[in-house]
């Protein structure tokens, strides 16, 4: 396998620049660098010199001898001055050492994977957490990437080889005149399973961290959705203008209140007829978008909303009568009337629809898993055929490796670790 490389730190100019260097070769290009080997895991100034001579930096360097490394290799860090042609010179005399490369995007975390340091699941928490913006993200991310999950499949993972176990015994001695039957502890050991199960598969998903709590504003032509979007989102994203219809599209933009993503959608008016072949198109997708909401904020005619929708009057500066007696907040973009509490309670439902506090949620392709796994279960029947009993907690097994890569196709890792950036 060959040694590869790359600037792990920030693009430069910065104060400090680190390239990593991890692989068996990983030793002599340090040697080559700085002369003679520095003492191991103890940081160490020396000078850095190419195969000519000529100095490249005055660097802080690290020797970390493997398998006990962040990629599970030996590992070199150069703790370099951070300037660009600093980085450049080194990185150019890397290149030209024998069995040196350059790393592809993720390349390091994908060897901490395949020699055993962190699993699928960590390795995904990590991919989330390079990618968080608000702080609800990096501690789910966080949770993930420490072995939240990792661990609790572990634990079901020995409770599966346990039951099938038992089914085993049994299976062993089904000839016999005597034959046993299971305990009793295999179906409360299955419940317990099925109950854990469940409680993840009750957790908010991933995706509503990732792409922000969607709150939709609908309702018909001119009745201020453009507006109170654009106080939500405090910019001038959508045209307002007293026509009706000027919005004919879906606009959605993304913002971080409070710590929480949220994604707000203006939305075309609705109308029940409409001769604008553009304003029909506008209309559907406006429909199609409050089918998608996490919630849809309704500013037409009270009761005409779909259901669980809250009950907007948006016009609360103007004069004349309330349009709406019952209606769950009146507010004014315009003046910033009633926008304190409106928008307080909308951070209050959107933390109460995201995972807990630090605490992991499960990505799509988890929690089907999970799914799949908590369809097995359903499927066994203590007093029913121990073949098929025996085959849907092998294939639990499975489905727990699959989570945690014990099992994985080069597609999904190829798709997962692109999502790192070159040198992580």
């Amino acid at each position: 396998m060959k040694t590869i490389f790359a600037l792990s730190s920030g693009s430069p100019p910065a104060g400090i620049a680190v390239v990593r260097i991890s692989g068996p070769s990983a030793g002599t290009a340090l040697a080559s660098l700085v002369g003679a080997m520095p003492a191991p895991r103890r940081a160490t100034a020396r000078k850095l010199r190419s195969s000519s001579g000529d100095e490249l930096d005055h660097a802080m360097v690290l020797w970390l001898p493997g398998p006990a490394t962040a990629t599970g290799e030996d590992v070199a860090e150069l703790h370099l001055h951070g300037g660009r042609a600093v980085v450049a010179a080194v990185e150019s005399e890397l290149a030209t050492l024998d069995g040196l490369r350059r790393a592809e995007a993720g390349e390091f975390t994908r060897r901490a994977f395949l020699n055993g340091r962190i699993d699928l699941a960590e390795s995904e928490g990590l991919a989330d957490l390079l990618e968080a913006e608000t702080e609800m993200q990096r501690r789910s991310a966080m949770a993930m990437a420490g072995g939240a999950l990792s661990r609790e499949i572990e634990a079901w993972r020995e409770q599966v080889l346990h039951l099938s176990a038992q089914v085993e015994a049994v299976l062993d001695f089904s000839d016999e005149e005597d034959a046993a039957a299971l305990p009793p502890s295999f179906t409360s050991m299955l419940d317990h399973l099925r109950s854990a199960l469940e409680s993840w598969l009750s957790r908010p998903p991933s995706r509503v961290l990732k792409e922000g709590y969607r709150v939709v504003l609908a309702g018909p032509p001119n009745a201020g959705k453009s507006t109170l979007f654009n106080g939500l989102i405090n910019d001038d994203a959508a045209i307002t203008a007293p026509t009706a219809g000027t919005t004919r599209d879906v606009l959605e933009r993304s913002v971080a209140i409070g710590g929480v993503a949220f994604t707000f959608v203006d939305t075309a008016g609705l109308r029940d007829s409409s001769d604008d072949a553009i304003e029909q198109i506008g209309i559907a997708r406006a429909k199609s978008a409050a089918q998608r909401a996490d919630l849809v904020l309704w500013l037409g005619n009270e009761g005409g909303g779909p259901e669980g929708a809250w009950e907007i009057e948006a016009k609360c500066d103007e004069t004349g009568d309330i349009r709406k007696p019952t209606a769950d907040y009146r507010v004014s973009a315009k003046t910033g009337a009633g926008m304190a509490q409106f928008t307080d309670a909308l951070l209050e439902t959107a933390r109460g629809a995201m995972p807990g506090e630090g605490k992991a949620a499960l990505s799509e392709r988890q929690h089907r898993i999970l799914e799949n796994v908590h369809a097995s279960i359903l499927s066994i029947i203590p007093a029913g055929d121990l073949l098929l009993t025996a085959e849907s907690l092998r294939q639990i097994r499975v489905e727990f490796d699959r989570l945690i890569g014990r099992t994985s196709t080069e597609d999904m890792l190829d798709a997962l670790f692109g999502r790192f950036c070159i040198g992580k």
